[in-house]
């Protein structure tokens, strides 16, 4: 099945865990774990060798949505259409990356930090972004200053965001998700303790109301 971004952003709601996944072993338990949680799109992250190979796993369990984020070099979308993922992010956008993301198969979300780089953004038609580093770069205070020049621009705040201040992001009107890592602690994911991870994302969901 085929999504556009803001389909992905809108099933994503309250959270869309960020995971730094080192073992494909874990990939299947952890999405299950996540989706029991009801957290089901996914954002795994290119900083293990093996990520490729466990977003290829995730993708075997039904109904959870899996994408690759940490997207820095154009090659990398080809090797995430070849494996199947739904969507890329970027941590940050240059100009070849944006128009291979127009071009690519996948729904591809760029990251920004600033009004200038969203601008570049939007004049090839992007109109989501995620915002990262989030809290270091304004966090909500920033987004409530985007929103007045830029009320149709929405985005996936990431970075530096927990379980204490998730809600803050959620509360304005241009943030459609956030993104986070505390979901999946990496004590819990070294020891498998999927229980604890479902747990975490069970608690997201009911605070966000």
């Amino acid at each position: 099945m085929s999504y556009q971004v803001s389909d992905i952003l809108q099933q994503a709601y309250p959270v869309m865990p960020v995971l730094a996944v080192s073992r494909v072993e874990d990939a299947k338990p952890l999405a299950e774990a996540l989706k029991a949680g009801g957290l089901k799109v996914l954002e795994v992250t290119l900083r293990t060798e093996a990520a490729i190979e466990v977003i290829a796993e995730m993708k075997k369990v039904d109904g959870v949505i899996v994408g690759a984020g940490t997207v820095t070099r154009v090659d990398q979308l080809k090797q995430l259409e070849d494996v199947g993922a739904d969507f890329a992010i970027s941590p940050g956008a240059t100009p070849r990356l944006l128009e291979a993301g127009r071009q690519a198969a996948m729904p591809f979300l760029p990251a920004v930090a600033s009004v200038s780089e969203m601008m570049q953004g939007m004049e090839l038609g992007y109109t989501h972004f995620k915002f990262f580093p989030a809290a270091a770069s304004g966090g909500v205070s920033a987004l409530k200053a985007f929103a007045g020049p830029f009320p149709d621009v929405r985005f996936c705040p990431t970075g530096g965001i927990s379980v204490k201040d998730f809600r803050d992001y959620l509360a304005l009107d241009n943030v459609a998700c956030v993104g986070g890592s505390w979901i999946v602690p990496a004590d819990a994911l070294n020891q498998g303790d999927w229980a604890r991870i479902e747990q975490l994302a069970r608690e997201a969901c009911e605070l966000a109301g």
